[in-house]
């Protein structure tokens, strides 16, 4: 048996890769779930999850720990690997190039890599990554105690983690070009009961504002009337989206306009053996249980690709 070739490969462990390996091994499979750092993908950057079933309320971290170990108990293999490239051989399987080392194969691949942080895209921002600009409140928000400090976004991941931030800023101002939330009713509520948070709606950020050393404060503008005015903070979270990680198969996959593959009904790409799901997926919600719904399906689908191709080969040898 070749030692580093799989039936089935998956590409990232957040949780539709979780699922997809605990499927995949389950039928019997021999699986590998790369994975460059820890299992969890973005699990590991929300608080308290309460809209999964089965649990009223549970920790990000808890939810994430569950289910590697749940993926792995019926034997998928955890290879800490960064993917670099996945590239079709033209014979059924796929090459799997990984940052160090040598390459894998398999004969199907799920696409589970989720996605980096949607930048602002503003002066300042960049520049001060790391000293007062942050994408994850749950990684930093205990650095800003007594704080007054900024959220960017309107969806629930921005207004779930304002929340979260009042636990140690003194303030939050949420920030929104549109006159409206996109976030769930009840997260959105939550915000509007907390007196630690107000909202400026109708505005986007021009500037992040420096000392040299921390962020300072914002320069902001009305979307309307086009004023321009200033928000001292020592500190802001930008939660505007994910840019999916839909750029290692190195031939074309069919996407749409924001970079995430399209897929049929068996979550199969237009690649025949790659298939996608979770967050590089398109779809019209991004929830931990659309994607591991999703998963199930890409697990099932993949198995069955998988056996197709090895019928073949088996009446052949």
């Amino acid at each position: 048996m070749d030692e580093r070739h799989y039936e089935v490969a998956v590409i990232g462990a957040g949780p539709a890769g979780m699922t997809a390996a605990m499927y995949a091994a389950r039928a019997l499979k021999r699986t590998a779930l790369f994975e460059g750092k820890v299992p969890g993908g973005e699990l590991l950057n929300t608080d308290l999850i309460e809209d999964y079933p089965g649990f009223a309320s549970i920790t990000g971290a808890e939810l994430a720990q569950r289910m590697a170990d749940h993926s792995l108990h019926f034997g998928a293999e955890l290879l800490p690997h960064r993917v670099t490239a996945v590239v079709p051989l033209g014979d059924g399987r796929h090459r799997i190039e990984v940052e160090e080392g040598d390459p894998y194969t398999a004969d199907a691949v799920i696409i589970t890599a989720g996605g980096e942080p949607r930048k602002l895209d503003v002066p300042g921002e960049l520049a001060l990554a790391g000293h007062g600009v942050s994408y994850c409140a749950i990684c930093d928000g205990a650095f800003f105690r007594g704080e007054r400090l900024a959220v960017v976004g309107g969806g629930d991941a921005a207004v779930e983690e304002a929340t979260f931030l009042t636990r140690y800023a003194s303030h939050v101002t949420v920030i929104h070009r549109r006159d409206q939330f996109r976030a769930q009713p009840v997260l959105v509520e939550r915000a509007r009961a907390n007196p630690k948070i107000d909202v400026l709606f109708d505005h986007v950020v021009e500037e992040v504002v420096g000392d040299g050393q921390r962020v300072t404060g914002l320069r902001l503008r009305d979307v309307h009337t086009q004023a321009a005015s200033e928000l001292a903070v020592g500190g802001v979270f930008i939660f505007i989206g994910f840019l999916p990680n839909t750029q290692l198969v190195t031939v074309h996959v069919d996407h749409d306009a924001q970079g995430h593959y399209r897929t049929d009904d068996m979550m199969q790409t237009s690649v025949p053996g790659i298939f996608a799901a979770g967050d590089v997926r398109s779809q019209l919600t991004r929830q931990i249980t659309t994607a591991v719904g999703d998963a199930t399906t890409a697990a099932v689908a993949a198995t069955k690709y998988v056996e197709e191709e090895q019928a073949p080969r088996a009446a052949a040898g």
